[in-house]
C-alpha cells in the first residue's frame, strides 16, 4: 500500500486540520525527484553543485519557515496546576461547598456564619489536586530531560560561505547537505552521490535490517511506496554506513516525520481510568440526588422546621460523598509514581498507573521491545547447512581487512574477536588489494597475501550474485581448519546449486539475512586486482544475520501472561521476521494478518476477528492506531509499547503508552510511562503496581460508599421515627473527618496475591451492588443501638439526644472504623489476611479518639456528653455480631457475584 494512502487514513481518523492535499503535493515531489537526474533536480529547485546563495536561503525561509517539526510540548505549570483541579470527584465536592456556603454563611441570619464544612471540604480538595499536580509536574520534568537524541546541526554547502555546520532548523528545500555514518536525517531528502551507503529507517518502518540507498535515477517510482524510493532517505532515519551527499526536498511539517507528529497533537481520547473515574462520579451523584431530597422531606415534615432539615440535608449530601476520594486516588497514584520511578520507570501521567493494571492486552512493537535492536552473526553454515567454524573464519578475514566504511553486518561479525586471536588476522595476512562494495554487484572482496606468498581472494555478498560468481563449493568433509589445499573441491553443478538454494530459504524463513562466503587462490601476481577477478570462485558457505530477541524477553512475556495479559505484536517489519521471533520469545501464533490485507477488511470484519489475530505485521503507522481503537471498542485496556516515530499515534491511542528513554522523541512524548531499562521485566512489576494501587483505590470507595451509604439509610429511618436529629450536623461532620484521616493509610496497605493475577477496571456497576448489599449492613446494628440507646439508657426525648448522639456517634464511628479490615480482604481479617502496619496503626488511633472525645473537654464544642460505662458491653456485643455478619454476607456475595473488591 501506497505511504500516500497510509498519511491519508492517518489523517482522516486523527480528524485533525491536516490538509491531505499537501501530502499529495510531497509525495508527488519526492516522487518527481526519484526519477530526476541530478542537473534536472538543480533546475527544479534553482540550485548547484556549489548550494544556494544567503539571498535564496533567506527567501526561502520566508516561504517555507524553520526546518522544524511540531511537538506536542508539556504544558506549562500554571496549565499544569489548573488541569489538576479538574477531576470529577472536585466538583462534586465543590457543589456542596457552595451549598454549604450558601446556607452557613449566606442565608445564616442570626446566629454566627459556620465556615467549618467549607474549611473542610477545600482542605480536601486543596490537599489532592497539590499532590496531583506536584507529582505529574516532577514526572515532566523527568521526562524532558530525557530529550535531545536528534542531532541539531547539519553539514551544509552554500555559495557565500561554503561547507559549514548549522544548526538544522536553518535547512531550506534546496541546500546540498553531506551525511556520513552516525548522521541523522535532518529532513526529506534526494540523494546525488553515495558511497557504500546503509541507512536505518526502523523508526518509521520497523524493520529491523539496513536499507540500501544509492543515487540511482528509479524509472518508475510510481509503482513503489514512498519509503521504498532507493534514492530517497526521510527525516529522522540515521545512517548505518557510508556517505552521501543529498539534496534538501522537504523540511518541518511537510515532511513524513513532521505529518505523524502533526496527526498526533491535539486533544487525548478517554482512558479507561478517565471512563471509570466519571462513572464512579455519577453513581455518588445518583445516590445523593435520590437519599438527599428524601431526607430533607423526611425532616421537615416530621419536625417541621424546613431551613433545618435543609442544613442537614446538606449535611448527609457531605456524609453521602467520599470526600476524601480525590486525595487517596491521587496519594495511591503518586505512591505508586515514586515506587515506580525506584525501579527506574518515570510516570509522566498519573492516571496510567491504574490504566496498566487494568490492561488486559498489551501490544508491542517487535523492533527494540522484543528484540535487541541490535545485528548479530547468528549462524555460520558450510555449503551442507551445518554449523562451521571455517566459514566463519573466512567472513571475519574479510570484514577485518576491509578499508570501507564497515556496514552493521560486518560490525556483528567483528565482536567474534576470538577468531583474530586464532587466525592472526593481522599477522599472518596482509592486505594487498580491495574490491569495494557497489550496488549493483552487490558484493565486496579484499584481496591477502599469505604466508606461503599466495594472494588468496575472500569474497562475500548476496545470494544470487554470489552464485553467478562461484564455479565451485568447498565439500567440508572432517577439516575445519583454513588449508584450502587439504580441502576437497567439488563442482557447483545444480544440484549443489539446488542445495545451497534450499539452505538459504530455509534460513530466510527463519528471519536471517544471508550472505555467502567464497574465495579463489592466485600465485603472487601485479595488483591490478578488479570486479574481473571475482569469478569461478569456490564457496565456503553462509553467514546469517539476526536482530535477536532479547534473553528477558521470554521469561517477561510468560510473567505477564500469567498475570492475564493477552500480548499482541504490531510491527512494520516482514511476518518471516516477525514469526521467528515469536517463536523465540514465545509467543504462540494463532493468526496472522498483514497491513494490506487489513485494509482490505471493514471495522466491523476486524472487530469480530481481532481476539483471535495476535499478529499484525508489515503495518503502517495508522493501522497499529486502528487496531488499537477496534480492541478498545470491545472493552478492552489497551497498552502499547513502542520507540519509534511509527509507533508514536499508537502511544497516544492506547489507555496506557509505555517508551524507553532511547526511543525517539516523538515516541517519549506520546507516551505515557517510559522505562529507563528497555526491559520488559519493568513493565511486570509496573501491572502489579498498577493493580496493587487501583485495590486500594476500590477499596477506599467501596469502604466509603457503602458505609456512608449505610449511615444515611439508618439517618432516613431515625429522622422518621425519632422526636430529634439522631446526629447533629457538626457530629456527622466530625465523624466523617475521623473516617477519612483513617482512610489515609489505605496507599500503604497490601492486596491478596489473587487480587493481583488478573486485570482489574472500574466497575460503577459492581460498586453500586456493593453498596447496596453490604451498606445496609451497618444500619441493622445502627438500628440495634438506637434501640439500647433509646429504650436501656432512656435517651428518648430532646433534653438527652445528647447522650444518645454520643453512643450512635462512638458506635458509628468504630463500625466504620472496623469495616475498613472487613471490606480490604475477601478472607477473614486477623485470622487469615492481615492489612498493613500503618492502617492497623491509624485505625486503632481512631477507634481510641472516637471513644476519647465523649470524654473529653471538647465534648461540650460538639455537643457530646460521657457515656456510662454499662454502654460499653453493649457496644463490644453490637460490633462482634457486625463483624459477624458483615463475613457472612461477604462470603454469600463472593459466591453469588465472584467477586469482592
Amino acid at each position: 500500500m501506497k505511504m500516500l494512502n497510509i498519511l491519508s487514513i492517518l489523517i482522516n481518523k486523527k480528524g485533525i486540520g491536516y490538509i491531505a492535499n499537501e501530502q499529495k503535493i510531497s509525495a508527488k515531489k519526492l516522487s518527481v525527484a526519484s526519477k530526476s537526474e541530478k542537473q534536472e533536480l538543480f533546475s527544479q529547485l534553482e540550485t548547484g553543485d556549489d548550494g544556494l546563495s544567503i539571498e535564496q536561503v533567506e527567501e526561502r525561509q520566508e516561504k517555507y519557515g524553520l526546518n522544524e517539526i511540531q511537538h506536542e510540548k508539556a504544558p506549562s505549570w500554571v496549565k499544569q496546576l489548573i488541569a489538576s483541579f479538574i477531576f470529577p470527584f472536585n466538583a462534586v465536592l465543590v457543589t456542596i461547598a457552595i451549598l454549604s456556603y450558601l446556607t452557613d454563611v449566606v442565608f445564616a441570619g442570626d446566629e454566627e456564619p459556620d465556615y467549618k464544612t467549607i474549611i473542610l471540604l477545600s482542605i480536601m480538595i486543596l490537599l489532592s489536586s497539590l499532590i496531583r499536580f506536584w507529582q505529574e509536574f516532577r514526572s515532566n520534568q523527568a521526562a524532558e530531560t530525557l530529550k535531545g537524541m536528534i542531532k541539531t546541526t547539519a553539514t551544509v554547502l552554500r555559495k557565500d560561505t561554503g561547507k559549514q555546520e548549522i544548526p538544522i532548523k536553518e535547512l531550506v528545500p534546496g541546500d546540498i547537505i553531506y551525511l556520513s555514518a552516525g548522521d541523522m536525517l535532518p529532513a526529506d531528502c534526494r540523494i546525488i552521490q553515495s558511497k557504500d551507503l546503509f541507512i536505518s529507517q526502523s523508526m518509521l518502518t520497523g524493520e529491523s535490517l539496513p536499507v540500501e540507498k544509492s543515487s540511482n535515477v528509479i524509472p518508475e517510482p510510481e509503482k513503489k511506496a514512498v519509503l521504498e524510493l532507493e534514492n530517497i532517505c526521510f527525516m529522522g532515519t540515521n545512517i548505518a554506513s557510508g556517505t552521501a551527499i543529498a539534496i534538501v526536498m522537504i523540511t518541518g511539517d511537510g515532511t513524513y516525520f513532521g505529518s505523524l507528529s502533526q496527526a498526533i497533537v491535539g486533544k487525548r481520547m478517554e482512558t479507561s481510568f478517565d471512563k471509570g473515574v466519571k462513572s464512579v462520579s455519577f453513581l455518588l451523584i445518583k445516590f445523593m440526588l435520590v437519599m438527599v431530597p428524601l431526607v430533607f422531606i423526611i425532616n421537615g415534615l416530621t419536625k417541621h422546621n424546613w431551613f433545618e432539615a435543609l442544613l442537614f440535608a446538606i449535611t448527609v449530601a457531605v456524609g453521602l460523598t467520599p470526600e476524601m476520594l480525590p486525595m487517596i486516588v491521587t496519594t495511591n497514584l503518586a505512591k505508586g509514581a515514586v515506587n515506580m520511578s525506584k525501579r527506574k520507570v518515570i510516570v509522566k501521567r498519573l492516571n496510567a498507573i491504574q490504566n496498566i493494571g487494568a490492561m488486559d492486552i498489551l501490544c508491542t512493537d517487535k523492533t527494540g521491545t522484543l528484540t535487541m535492536d541490535k545485528i548479530v552473526l547468528e549462524r555460520h553454515l558450510n555449503v551442507l547447512g551445518d554449523d562451521d567454524d571455517e566459514v566463519l573464519k573466512w567472513a571475519y578475514l574479510n570484514s577485518f581487512h576491509q578499508t570501507g566504511l564497515k556496514n552493521l553486518l560486518d560490525v556483528a561479525v567483528l565482536e567474534h574477536a576470538e577468531v583474530r586471536q586464532v587466525m592472526k588476522a593481522d599477522e599472518q595476512y596482509e592486505k594487498v588489494d580491495e574490491i569495494p562494495f557497489d550496488f549493483h554487484r552487490r558484493r565486496m572482496s579484499v584481496v591477502l597475501e599469505t604466508n606461503n606468498d599466495k594472494h588468496l581472494l575472500i569474497c562475500k555478498g548476496a545470494v544470487e550474485e554470489m552464485l553467478d560468481v562461484c564455479s565451485f563449493a568447498f565439500d567440508p568433509g572432517e577439516d575445519r581448519q583454513l588449508h584450502t589445499e587439504q580441502d576437497k573441491i567439488v563442482p557447483m553443478d545444480a544440484s549443489m546449486k539446488e542445495t545451497i538454494l534450499n539452505t538459504s530459504r530455509k534460513l530466510n524463513e527463519d528471519g536471517l539475512r544471508v550472505l555467502l562466503v567464497a574465495i579463489k587462490e592466485y600465485d603472487e601476481r601485479p595488483l591490478t586486482y578488479s570486479v574481473a577477478d571475482e569469478s569461478n570462485m569456490v564457496l565456503t558457505g553462509f553467514i546469517g544475520f539476526l536482530d535477536p530477541a532479547k534473553p528477558s524477553a521470554k521469561i517477561a512475556i510468560e510473567s505477564l501472561q500469567k498475570l492475564g495479559i493477552s500480548i499482541k505484536v504490531l510491527t512494520g517489519d516482514n511476518e518471516i521476521v516477525t514469526k521467528k521471533i515469536c517463536k523465540d520469545v514465545g509467543i504462540t501464533i494463532s493468526n496472522l494478518i498483514l497491513g494490506h490485507d487489513l485494509e482490505l477488511i471493514s471495522d466491523e470484519e476486524l472487530t469480530s476477528r481481532i481476539d483471535d489475530i495476535n499478529i499484525f505485521a508489515k503495518l503502517g503507522p495508522a493501522q497499529k492506531s486502528r487496531v488499537i481503537k477496534v480492541l478498545q471498542a470491545k472493552g478492552h485496556t489497551v497498552g502499547f509499547m513502542g520507540d519509534g516515530i511509527n509507533d508514536a499515534a499508537a502511544l497516544r491511542d492506547a489507555d496506557v503508552g509505555i517508551s524507553v528513554d532511547t526511543a525517539v522523541d516523538i515516541a517519549k512524548e506520546s507516551a505515557d510511562i517510559i522505562l529507563l531499562e528497555n526491559d520488559l521485566m519493568v513493565l511486570r512489576k509496573g501491572v502489579i503496581y498498577g493493580r496493587r494501587t487501583f485495590g486500594n483505590i476500590i477499596k477506599y470507595i467501596k469502604m466509603a460508599a457503602s458505609s456512608n451509604f449505610g449511615n444515611m439509610f439508618s439517618v432516613l429511618g431515625a429522622s422518621a421515627l425519632l422526636p430529634f436529629l439522631p446526629m447533629l450536623p457538626i457530629q456527622i461532620l466530625l465523624q466523617n473527618l475521623l473516617y477519612d484521616v483513617s482512610q489515609i493509610s489505605i496507599p500503604w496497605d497490601t492486596m491478596d496475591r489473587d487480587y493481583l493475577d488478573v486485570p482489574r477496571k472500574w466497575d460503577s456497576g459492581g460498586i453500586g451492588k456493593f453498596m447496596l448489599y453490604i451498606g445496609p449492613i451497618s444500619s441493622i446494628f445502627d438500628y440495634v443501638t438506637f434501640a439500647v440507646m433509646f429504650y436501656f439508657f432512656k435517651a428518648n426525648s430532646p433534653a438527652h439526644q445528647s447522650l444518645f448522639q454520643s453512643g450512635w456517634f462512638i458506635e458509628g464511628l468504630l463500625s466504620q472504623t472496623l469495616i475498613v479490615h472487613m471490606i480490604r480482604t475477601k478472607k477473614i481479617p486477623f485470622i487469615q489476611s492481615w492489612a498493613a502496619a500503618p492502617v492497623v496503626a491509624l485505625t486503632s488511633f481512631i477507634m481510641l479518639v472516637a471513644v476519647f472525645i465523649p470524654f473529653s473537654s471538647f465534648a461540650g464544642i460538639f455537643k457530646m456528653e460521657p457515656l456510662p460505662f454499662t454502654y460499653f458491653p453493649w457496644l463490644i456485643g453490637i460490633l462482634l455480631g457486625y463483624c459477624f455478619l458483615t463475613q457472612v454476607v461477604k462470603n454469600w456475595f463472593i459466591k453469588k457475584f465472584d467477586t469482592w473488591l
